[in-house]
């Protein structure tokens, strides 16, 4: 391993904090055997367990003048084969580190080693860089509106309030394309419902073939139906009656997103 620079005092808590967190960290004999693994003393074995691996990284690093301990102790800690039998651990325990590493310019991969990455420039930005959440809808592109209406809920994984809101997205988008009032289905078949009356006032296509017509139907089903399925329920239920999962909450966002690229391109009639 090259040889690192010493981290901040602050930075060693914050991953000794996670791995000796007093609910779900590592146990004591996890700690002792990490410790000798990795060739550090263990110089405070009669104090808590955040503030014994505090105290054994601080002192080897005061010691040695590198930070490498604190990667060999994190990737020691989290090595999958430890996490076989309770995987929701692992990646809880990789999205808390991260937060903190993506800070100093590193993260934890899924198999258990460190890389180097442009270091976060903000708490807000380590944490969403943590989430997985976050992660795979940026990696699916998902469209900045999405984000920018759910932004404070996924930073706390609040999937139920993250969707609720980005599904809101949706109608102030219509209402301002289309400088019509209101909200839910009667909205959106205002704003883009066919009639023999003439055209609605907004149109995702040219609506001169069939063919876009039925494009035009098609996406006003689309989006009455998001509503009715999501939105309407999340509005009028408590949250702990209307769980929502990461994964149901990655495919709604995700369908959120292909809507608004789809008000993206749509023009007034």
């Amino acid at each position: 391993m090259d040889t690192i620079a010493p981290f901040s005092s602050q930075h060693i808590e914050a991953v000794a904090r996670v791995l000796g967190d007093t609910n779900d960290g590592l146990t004591g004999f996890e700690i002792a055997f990490i410790l000798g693994d990795a060739g550090i003393p263990d110089v405070d074995t009669s104090n808590t367990k955040w503030k014994r691996l505090y105290n054994a990284l601080a002192s080897v690093q005061n010691e040695k003048r590198v930070g490498n301990h604190l990667l060999m102790v994190i990737t020691r800690a989290m090595n999958p084969v430890r996490y076989t039998e309770n995987q929701t651990v692992f990646h809880q325990r990789r999205q808390k580190l991260n937060a903190v590493l993506s800070l100093t310019g590193y993260e934890l991969r899924e198999d258990g080693h460190i890389r180097r990455v442009q270091a976060a420039k903000s708490v807000d930005e380590a944490v969403r860089r943590a989430s997985r959440l976050s992660a795979a809808l940026t990696s699916r592109n998902v469209h900045p509106h999405v984000l920018q209406f759910c932004r404070a809920e996924l930073l706390d994984q609040n999937y139920f309030h993250a969707v609720f809101e980005a599904t809101k997205s949706i109608a102030a988008k219509v209402r301002a394309l289309s400088g019509l009032d209101g909200d839910g289905a009667d909205l959106v078949q205002r704003a883009f419902g066919l009639s023999k009356d003439g055209a609605p006032p907004l149109a995702i296509n040219s609506l001169q073939t069939e063919t876009e017509r039925g494009e035009q139907r098609g996406f006003v089903n689309l989006v009455v139906g998001l509503f009715g399925t999501v939105r309407n329920p999340l509005a009028h239920n408590p949250k702990v009656e209307w769980p929502i999962s990461e994964q149901d909450a990655l495919d709604i966002l995700t369908l959120a997103s292909l809507v608004h690229r789809k008000l993206d391109r749509a023009e007034k009639c």
